[in-house]
Order: structure tokens, then C-alpha cells, then sequence
């Protein structure tokens, strides 16, 4: 049995249909899904967060990192 676990549920993976937690009688059945997960998550969701697989033993962990803001600004000496 492996288990899909999100490490902090932001407000758009509670509003979505996705399950935390959520157990697989086969890891690879589970790292499937976890990898549909993020790439959805990642495109999806409001490009506040970013979304990490991580494989822990027979369990999926998926990390919720803040995304860096861009400023627009490109760096070269000309937006100000």
C-alpha cells in the first residue's frame, strides 16, 4: 500500500477534487496519480504555490513551496 500525502493543503487543493491521504494498493497506481497531481497543481491552481513530488519509502509526499514573485523587471538597466 502506498499513500499520496500533501504536506500543506493550500486554498485551491481544498476547493479542489483531490483527496489528501489518499491510499493505493500499488506504488505504482500511486505514483501516477501523484504525478498527474502535481503537474495539475503546478498549472492549474493559482501560481501562488509550487508543488514537489518527493518519494519517502512506499509513501508520495507532495511539498507546498510559496513561487518566487517577479517583478517583470528583466535586468537590464531599463525599467527604471
Amino acid at each position: 500500500m502506498a499513500t499520496i500525502i500533501v504536506e500543506k493543503e493550500c486554498g485551491c487543493f481544498q476547493r479542489s477534487a483531490y483527496e489528501n491521504n489518499k491510499t493505493f494498493d500499488s506504488k505504482d497506481d500511486a505514483l501516477l496519480q501523484a504525478k498527474l497531481m502535481v503537474n495539475h497543481m503546478n498549472d492549474k491552481f493559482c501560481q501562488k504555490h509550487a508543488f514537489e513530488l518527493r518519494e519517502e519509502g512506499e509513501n508520495f509526499h507532495i511539498a507546498v513551496d510559496m513561487r518566487q514573485q517577479h517583478s517583470g523587471c528583466c535586468g537590464g538597466g531599463h525599467c527604471s
